[in-house]
């Protein structure tokens, strides 16, 4: 994965660093700015939702993207929940798609420094939920057991329609 990335970036007009493990990533968050995260769900040390949501609460500037060849239900929820991933892609993504979500993370993260009004980027942030929930009614309600998890209920749509459902509608929010 990080060959691939490698070599559909290379011409891309900023810096790429990549980590072969999430502790590697860590340590080069430590030691450098880094505007974007793309993390793939399976590497050593932990999933990428686990360091995703890790990267979050001690680099909370940063916009995250997360990669998967095993896309689950549980596992977009768990990503978008405890991350807050910007994108949530399937493997394997044609480059294209990859680049534009890397553009368009870069350009959220311009936005958000350039404007940081918290109330406006919450309702930025809530537009693509209102058009999901018009599309799909019962997908933004969310429902809890005792212990606080998560309880997923059946909306009637597979996971790969519902991913690219949401990275439309937030593309066409920037």
């Amino acid at each position: 994965v990080i060959e691939a990335l490698r070599r559909v970036l290379q011409k891309a007009p900023y810096e790429i660093l990549t980590a072969s493990s999430a502790d590697e990533a860590l340590y080069i968050l430590a030691q450098a700015a880094v505007d974007v995260i793309v993390s793939d769900e399976r590497m050593p040390g932990m999933s990428g939702s686990e360091f995703l949501a890790t990267v979050r609460h001690t680099y909370p500037d940063t916009v995250r993207i997360l990669l998967t060849g095993h896309a689950s239900l549980e596992a977009a929820v768990r990503a978008i929940n405890e991350g807050e991933v910007y994108r949530f892609l399937t493997k394997p993504c044609n480059e294209g798609d990859l680049t534009l979500a890397i553009e368009h993370a870069l350009q959220r993260k311009e936005s958000l420094i350039a404007s940081p009004q918290p109330l406006a980027g919450a309702e930025r942030q809530a537009a693509p939920l209102h058009e999901l929930e018009q599309e799909y009614p019962g997908i933004t309600r969310v429902r809890r057991d005792a212990s606080g998890a998560i309880i997923l209920e059946d909306v009637g749509v597979d996971l790969e329609t519902l991913v690219q459902t949401i990275n439309v509608a937030a593309a066409k929010r920037g």
